[in-house]
């Protein structure tokens, strides 16, 4: 018999009320007493009021004639902004992944790159459903090779709220950032069990792969925050430096930050001795509009500092090294770290301001053996590839090959400055005289008195902004309480910079 009007609108109420209702009330009552919200909670906590949009909700598990699938799709809005997202329901079948999850994911994926517009995958999973066998294996190799293809194009981001184990990690290690949610994420290869069976070894999933360890020893996470609301919030603010693709450019935010006011403050953030160490992000603040500057990867590698901020409205990366930490030296985790985000800033048309404080590179025997120089190619290579607009300040000091990789003129710098008390050298003024006046040392009555007074005269004939500059190698030395206008104004004239790298399939970064 022919259904009705009315029971057909019935029918499809029915479906969509088990879609809607995941793994039922008690699995939803178990995901609340472990802390964490449902896939369609998180969404509503991300989107902007009344904007999403699900598709695929009918899908149901092959071989199943009704009910919901661990994955819910669709796009919505962020400060009017589309993305589009996926969020796994762990609910359903432990947020597992079966030839269908990984179907309605890659759809969803597929529109967000073929409209231009981000795509943000919420992580609550236990991995692939292995009754699903091959077919689940295939979703997670077809979701790899479209963050492949996606990565550079459109901008990728990884919410990790409860397990990411096994081959799921590497979806969200293609993408351009990782957030975890303290307490609840937890991201690793092998867990526990597997690992106390195979090397004897006793650890906690927390200890393993939780939010902190992958934020300060890894390096995976870049983002680490308590409470799932505040992690979605930041996800929102990152966002909001971001352009929804790579052939757009990076919203505009109108501020009432005076550019050209001399900002007396500068003059006291980094003191003239060139070993003490001061908070590199007191000089960002200050210069960025509003003071209002969203740190990345804060916690991994804190001897320099990379993040986003807005100056003339206009967003901008900074990299800065910081002198609070191994006295702002970089190391094979820093060089890692701000390589990085220096491509992602080119990715994405983001200029890149470089703040400049650096003695060398960490030495040491663990630094050679664990590639240093591999390592900090990385970021010679990729500031010389970047086509953004590159400005510099040299802050304090600048030497031998460090200074060569922050940014330097070298390697295709657009604007680079100096302050007064700038050092550009190939080594410090204490290095060079050892090395130099050594028989004249060692033959003094007083060889350290010898030494200081020796590298005094080194400062004042060499270690001055002077030099590099009357060779061009700095555009101009500037009174430190005028650094927020002078890069203000070098942006907007970089505003049109059209520079073109020679035609290649792509660069071979040492990796």
């Amino acid at each position: 018999m022919t259904k009705t009007v009315g029971e057909r609108l019935a029918e499809l109420a029915e479906r969509r009320e088990e879609a809607f209702a995941g793994g039922g009330p008690k699995r939803v009552e178990a995901q609340h007493g472990r802390g964490k919200r449902t896939a369609r909670e998180r969404i509503e906590l991300l989107l902007d009021e009344g904007s999403f949009e699900e598709i695929d909700a009918l899908v149901r598990p092959r071989g199943a004639e009704r009910g919901p699938e661990a994955v819910v799709t669709g796009w919505g809005r962020i400060d009017g902004r589309p993305v589009y997202l996926f969020s796994y329901d762990f609910t359903v079948s432990g947020g597992s992944l079966s030839e269908t999850v990984g179907e309605k994911i890659l759809k969803v994926m597929d529109l967000a790159l073929t409209t231009g517009a981000p795509i943000i995958g919420i992580q609550d999973s236990g991995g692939a459903r292995i009754q699903d066998g091959p077919e689940s294996l295939r979703g997670f190799g077809e979701m790899f090779a479209m963050n492949t293809l996606a990565s550079g194009v459109i901008p990728q981001i990884s919410v990790i709220m409860g397990p990411c184990a096994g081959g799921a990690v590497y979806s969200p290690a293609i993408t351009d950032f990782i957030f975890m949610t303290e307490g609840t994420g937890q991201m690793y290869i092998t867990g526990p069990d597997v690992i106390r069976r195979v090397t004897g070894e006793e650890i906690t999933h927390e200890d393993l792969g939780g939010a902190d360890v992958h934020a300060t020893r890894s390096g995976v996470a870049h983002f680490a925050i308590e409470g799932e609301e505040e992690t979605l919030a930041e996800v929102r603010r990152l966002l909001s430096f971001l352009p929804s693709n790579n052939v757009e450019e990076p919203p505009e935010v109108p501020t009432g930050h005076p550019t050209h006011e001399p900002d007396e403050e500068l003059l006291a953030i980094a003191p003239d001795e060139p070993n003490r160490p001061y908070d590199v992000r007191e000089i960002i603040y200050r210069i960025v509009d509003d003071g209002d500057f969203l740190e990345v990867h804060e916690r991994y590698a804190p001897n320099v500092v990379v993040g986003f901020a807005r100056m003339g409205g206009q967003a901008v990366g900074f990299v800065g090294n910081q002198p609070m930490h191994l006295a702002g030296v970089l190391d094979i985790e820093a060089s890692r770290k701000a390589a990085r985000f220096v491509r992602t800033c080119d990715c994405f048309n983001i200029p890149i301001v470089t703040l400049v404080d650096i003695p060398g590179y960490l030495p040491g025997s663990s630094q050679e053996y664990g590639g240093i120089i591999t390592h900090g190619a990385k970021l010679l290579f990729a500031y010389s590839e970047a086509t953004v607009p590159k400005i510099a300040v040299v802050l304090r000091k600048a030497y031998g090959g460090a200074y060569l990789v922050m940014s330097s003129k070298h390697l295709r710098g657009d604007m680079n400055f100096a302050w007064p008390a700038a050092e550009v050298a190939v080594m410090g003024p204490e290095q060079a005289v050892g090395i130099i006046n050594r028989r004249e040392i060692d033959a003094a009555e007083d060889p350290e008195a010898k030494r200081e007074e020796l590298a005094e005269e080194f400062r004042t004939r060499f270690g001055n902004p002077y030099i590099p500059a009357g060779r061009g190698f700095m555009d101009d030395v500037i009174d430190p309480r005028e650094t927020r206008g002078k890069i203000v104004t070098a942006l907007e004239m970089l505003r049109n910079k059209a520079d073109r790298n020679p035609p290649r399939k792509h660069g071979n970064i040492p990796l």
